[in-house]
């Protein structure tokens, strides 16, 4: 029988335990996932690498390619017979997994200076 065990109350919080403090402590993951997408916006470096993966997904053909992919899919089905979900379910991901690595390098490239000069 496990003595330790936590009993909830709707009108109680649940009894600290010591390994709740560690679990409070904020990972570098965590940190990233929570104050990363503020700092992007708030610095407006959000929009600048939005409009950079915009003229790499341009540059390389990526986007005439999932552009064809929809009008062979909307040739193939019918218009009146393709929603835009459709489109979605269809494309994503293959659009996924045809980004280049060349274009993924860079923009993580840019989001690490980003984190080194903000963390400054």
């Amino acid at each position: 029988m496990n003595l330790r065990k936590r009993r909830h109350s709707v009108n109680r919080p649940p009894t600290p335990d010591v390994r709740d403090e560690h679990e409070k402590e904020a990972t570098l993951q965590e940190i990233i996932s929570v104050k990363l997408p503020w700092q992007l916006i708030e610095s407006g470096e959000k929009e600048r690498l939005m409009e950079l993966l915009r003229e790499r997904l341009i540059d390389c053909g990526w986007k005439d390619e999932m552009k064809a992919l929809c009008r062979a899919f909307i040739k193939k089905k019918g218009r009146s017979n393709v929603t835009v979900d459709d489109l979605v379910h269809l494309i994503t991901p293959k659009g996924r997994g045809s980004i280049p690595d060349s274009v993924k390098a860079e923009l993580l490239q840019r989001i690490r200076t980003f984190l080194v000069s903000a963390a400054h």
